[in-house]
Parts: C-alpha cells; sequence; structure tokens
C-alpha cells in the first residue's frame, strides 16, 4: 500500500482509524480493527511487543491512543509502582502513563483533539505512534526496576534513564 502524502488535495488526511490501519498495515504492523471506531496492534518495540490501540471518539473529536508493553503491576507493589508513575509523569510533555485499576495494567496514555474535521493527516499518525513507543521503550526499565529488581522508585528511575543514555 502506497500512504505517501499527495500535494495540496487533502488525500494526506483521513479518518482517525482508517488513517492508523494504513499507517500499520504499510509498516507491516499486526491490526485488526475492533469495530468502527477502534483498531487494535502490535509493534515491536526494544523491550517488548508493545499492543496499540487507537479509539475515536466521534462526539468529542478525539482519538486516545494506548499504548500497553504487558506489564501488570502486582498489588503488593502499586506503592512503589505510582510512586514511580507520578516521577515518570514529571518527565513527560505528551501523554501520560497510568495503571488500570482493573487488572493492574501499566500503559501509556495519549489524546489527540482533532477538531471538527476529525481527520487525522498521516505526519500526525506517525508521530504520535513513534512517541508512544518511544516513551515506553525509555521507561519500561524502570518499571521492571521497580516491579522485579525491588529498586526504590527514584533509584530505578534514574538508572533507566542513565542505561537508555548510553544506548548507541
Amino acid at each position: 500500500m502506497n500512504i505517501e502524502r499527495e500535494q495540496g488535495d487533502g488525500a494526506e488526511d483521513a479518518a482517525p482509524v482508517e488513517m492508523l490501519a494504513q499507517l500499520f498495515e504499510a509498516h507491516g504492523w499486526p491490526c485488526e480493527f475492533v469495530n468502527d471506531d477502534e483498531i487494535c496492534g502490535e509493534i515491536q518495540g526494544s523491550w517488548a511487543t508493545y499492543q496499540v490501540r487507537g479509539i475515536w471518539r466521534t462526539e468529542d473529536s478525539v482519538l486516545q491512543l494506548l499504548c500497553l508493553p504487558e506489564i501488570r503491576v502486582p498489588e503488593a507493589k502499586r506503592k512503589a509502582a505510582y510512586e514511580l508513575l507520578a516521577m515518570v509523569n514529571e518527565q513527560l510533555w505528551i501523554g501520560h502513563f497510568d495503571i488500570w485499576s482493573n487488572g493492574g495494567m501499566l500503559l501509556y496514555r495519549h489524546g489527540l483533539m482533532l477538531g471538527a474535521d476529525g481527520v487525522l493527516s498521516l505526519d500526525m499518525a506517525q508521530l504520535t505512534i513513534e512517541t508512544a513507543v518511544s516513551e515506553c521503550d525509555r521507561f519500561y526499565p524502570a518499571f521492571q526496576f521497580v516491579l522485579w529488581g525491588d529498586k526504590r522508585p527514584k533509584e530505578a528511575l534514574e538508572a533507566a534513564l542513565v542505561d537508555a543514555a548510553g544506548e548507541a
């Protein structure tokens, strides 16, 4: 599939879920429509395969993008995980990490307000997906250090950011 932008005719914009489907297909990432307003796919990151979901709310003209790194936070580790979550979210300019109250799944979430026309450009779709995966990759080690390495949240974040800065 060719998703190159055509100049001047508006063809580079599409309904949000459809644009995400085109982007996934162009990259060879597996995906499927959950319904007309939701798509779910998988993208291989540096540390894990992330489930990525795009959910469109027509009434608000908002596309919510979720990126799930398949990390479940056990009840016994929730306090430390929430402390780390607050420190991680201070590092972000857009989007945020959260823990679903039902099941304890860690996720990255970002909402895009697309305005009255409700279309998503290829550039914005690509940037949004890249940012979600990049942020999950950047902070994945910190959550692993807290959940499985028994590090304190501040120590885990510092270690993860030093490790990420040292990668080539």
